[in-house]
């Protein structure tokens, strides 16, 4: 659908949410005491539960095949529709690949403000959504629409792994490097486009990325350690990653890439909420060496939106970001 110029404008999308992407996520600290004490259905054949925060569940349905599920939405992250759908689809996909899975059908979950935005809005939502997964071999076999006084899109997504080959967040071992395969950032520039409206069209290309070579390559390679990076930032997954393992981490702040203008944004004050909260959670189990300031922690802190994966394990043509220790806790160098 073709807007003109103006009424593009009278309808930005971000306008409509309180927050935008993964940075609308209930803080991880607040999160963990509403769920704790809640083990689900437990069970021989559960290989991934809740026990470890992991980013999808994993059954096994025989010898050789593990049986994946997970569900991911949002409200916008960008105000141009089309692409809000493909960035909520490739988020959705990647906690798949980020289990070294492989998507094979996902339904809609839609919550559109009926009488405020038009439905031609939401088509283009859901065709964005449609050609990722197209891209990424994955049927969209239905799904569900509530009427919401917030726009919100994702997808619930079912996917197959083989079990003796699963990458977890529980299996990272010490003395191994830390590779990660997005640059990090897109929260920052999210929440600036979603105060000014400037486009910025690497975060969106780096958002709309599939995590599908990543984590084919990381399989392939026998790693067994990742988690993606999204609304918890680097800092909160790594940190939850350490956590379910036993394990420390050393991060070399110069060695983590960044998208062009993130910094920047930090400087300009486009920090989001959701960053401010994931930085305190976590900032109980970091520690900084002299040099590393509070702009620094803010930025590995930030709240991503479909971001890469984060890796135990060497993988080429991705950066190494840093080592896993034996000892724990989480040290900025």
């Amino acid at each position: 659908m073709q807007l003109d110029e103006e009424a593009a404008t009278a309808r930005r999308l971000t306008g409509y949410a309180h927050g935008g992407g993964c940075a609308c996520k209930i803080p991880p600290g607040e999160l963990e005491d509403v769920v704790r004490g809640l083990i689900g259905q437990p069970g021989a054949d559960v290989l991934v539960g809740l026990d470890s925060g992991d980013d999808a569940a994993a059954v096994l349905v025989r010898d050789d095949l593990a049986v994946l599920s997970t569900a991911d939405f949002f409200t916008p992250v960008v105000d141009d529709a089309f692409d809000w759908g493909r960035i909520a689809a490739a988020n959705a996909l990647s906690d798949i690949y980020a289990m070294g899975g492989r998507p094979i059908m996902a339904i809609n979950l839609v919550g559109w403000p009926r009488g405020v935005l038009p439905p031609e809005v939401m088509t283009e939502v859901l065709r964005g959504g449609l050609s990722i997964a197209s891209e990424a071999g994955c049927p969209v076999i239905g799904g569900h629409s509530i009427d919401d006084p917030e726009p919100k899109y994702g997808m619930a997504v079912t996917g197959v792994a083989h079990p003796d080959r699963l990458l977890r967040n529980d299996a990272a071992a010490p003395g191994l490097p830390i590779t990660l395969t997005k640059p990090i950032g897109v929260g920052l520039l999210n929440n600036r486009h979603k105060q000014t409206g400037e486009v910025f069209a690497e975060a969106v290309a780096t958002m709309t990325g599939l995590n599908r070579d990543a984590a084919e390559g990381a399989v392939a390679a026998g790693l067994r350690a990742a988690t993606d990076v999204t609304g918890f930032g680097l800092l909160g997954h790594l940190y939850k990653m350490c956590r379910a393992s036993g394990v420390g981490a050393v991060i070399d702040l110069k060695a983590v890439p960044l998208v062009e203008g993130a910094r920047q944004a930090l400087r300009d004050g486009y920090v989001s909420g959701g960053t401010r909260r994931n930085l305190d959670w976590v900032r109980p189990h970091v520690r900084s060496a002299p040099g590393v300031t509070e702009d620094d922690l803010l930025l590995l802190a930030d709240a991503q939106t479909s971001g890469g994966l984060l890796v135990v394990g060497e993988l080429p043509g991705h950066p190494v970001i840093g080592h896993t220790t034996a000892g724990g806790g989480i040290e900025i160098r």
